[in-house]
């Protein structure tokens, strides 16, 4: 792979799937919305450029480059979080812009396209997730996660190009939205307020940013190799595949809580068991990523310690 699109450059997995491209030395073009405060989020390197290019702006946007891309990866969704996750008509809407994107990376000469899709497809679950776990939605944002994967890997053979959707779970790392639960724990403790929380009996999945980075690069190059023939000669082409991505390990929530406080304020008070439960909570999240390491070699690298470390290193404000 020598040159990606990214959208939705300027969360934690946008932000660190830029800089680990960019190191990997490929060029990257980020489309970005103009009037975004999050834009300083995106790395700044010799390889990495911006154009100008909201979500309602895919369906126009033209290759101006002068040259052709490989690589599309589709990050950029409204309403990942809060209220909007229920928002019928908001969801729906970004259904069309993951089409729309299907087509832009068409334009820009793109063999493939990579979308991420969420643990939202599959609503509550029990064991670890597979891409043949069933999935059953309970809220607007899994349903259009669910139907974006599908419609664009069908748009996407029809127009000539490979497709690939990764079914993301709890990812946490530098420029994380501030009302994720680890970052709203890191800023209640740096405040001197006890953080409130369930019993936090959920066992789940936290995966580092870096390390989700690392394995949607791999999982493009996997899909754009030239060297190993074409895609009917690869010995495991990945066209058409869903991959789930997590760190393939499970711990009580509260463990995880705990050691975030005993990393970045040991001794202060934590609210453990003050909320009750939301509704349809999810008690259960842990990924397979058994077809991932098999179809690209990857595999988790950084311990959630570690992770929490990098994080309160990092140069962001939360």
């Amino acid at each position: 792979m020598k040159r990606a699109i990214v959208t939705g450059a300027t969360g934690a997995i946008g932000s660190a799937l830029v800089r680990e491209l960019a190191e990997a030395g490929a060029e990257v073009l980020v489309f970005v919305r103009d009037e975004s405060a999050r834009n300083s989020n995106i790395p700044d390197h010799p390889l990495v450029r911006r154009i100008s290019c909201a979500m309602e702006d895919l369906a126009e946007i033209r290759n101006t480059t002068g040259r052709d891309w490989d690589v599309f990866y589709h990050l950029a969704w409204a309403g990942a979080s809060g209220p909007g996750r229920n928002d019928m008509y908001l969801q729906n809407r970004n259904v069309k812009y993951a089409l729309d994107a299907v087509a832009a990376a068409k334009r820009f000469g793109c063999r493939l396209f990579v979308g991420a899709g969420s643990q939202a497809e599959y609503g509550r679950a029990e064991g670890k997730l597979t891409p043949d776990t069933p999935v059953r939605p309970e809220m607007g944002y899994g349903y259009a996660k669910l139907c974006a994967g599908q419609m664009t890997r069908d748009y996407a053979h029809q127009l000539g190009l490979e497709h690939v959707w990764v079914r993301i779970l709890s990812v946490y790392g530098p420029h994380d939205g501030a009302q994720s639960m680890i970052m709203s724990t890191l800023r209640k403790l740096r405040d001197g307020v006890t953080p409130e929380f369930t019993k936090a009996e959920q066992m789940w999945d936290y995966l580092y940013s870096g390390d989700a980075a690392q394995a949607l690069r791999m999982l493009g190059e996997a899909g754009t190799a030239d060297t190993a023939g074409s895609a009917s000669e690869r010995d495991r082409g990945i066209d058409g595949r869903i991959y789930v991505l997590g760190s393939g390990q499970a711990r009580p929530l509260a463990e995880y809580i705990r050691q975030i406080r005993d990393i970045a304020a040991p001794g202060q008070p934590l609210g453990i068991g003050q909320l009750p439960y939301a509704p349809n909570q999810v008690m259960y999240l842990c990924a397979d990523v058994s077809a991932l390491t098999r179809d690209t070699g990857w595999k988790p690298e950084t311990g959630f310690e570690a992770g929490i470390g990098e994080l309160l290193r990092s140069d962001f404000n939360f």
